[in-house]
């Protein structure tokens, strides 16, 4: 099992910053890849960024430019920096790790960019 545990989620201004962090632990071998979902209101949820183990990030088109996403591998750890924040960014956004065989999520952190 993976336990994943995001924070740094809150209110924020357009044109404002935050970072995400999610923390990683329990059974952390074999990981191919962390990410970053997200969940607006009444729509599904979906892809912002991807870090496969050793290789190089994917970013949705929505938010390249504005996000990026980075793991340092000793704290078990992967960020998601945010900049230039829209209010379509609101969202809860999700942190996952991909094995073979299994996908974990964590339990979500609130995001909300209004003024």
């Amino acid at each position: 099992q993976v336990q994943l545990v995001e924070s740094g989620g809150g209110l924020v201004q357009p044109g404002g910053s935050l970072r995400l962090s999610c923390a990683a632990s329990g059974n952390i071998f074999g990981i191919r890849a962390m990410g970053w979902y997200r969940q607006a209101p009444g729509k599904q949820r979906e892809l912002v960024a991807t870090l496969p183990t050793g290789g190089s990030p994917n970013y949705a088109d929505s938010v390249k430019g504005r996000f990026t996403i980075s793991r340092d591998n000793d704290a078990n750890t992967v960020y998601l920096q945010m900049s230039s924040l829209k209010p379509e960014d609101t969202a809860v956004y999700y942190c996952n790790a991909i094995r073979p065989s299994q996908t974990y999520w964590g339990q979500g952190t609130q995001v909300t960019v209004s003024s």
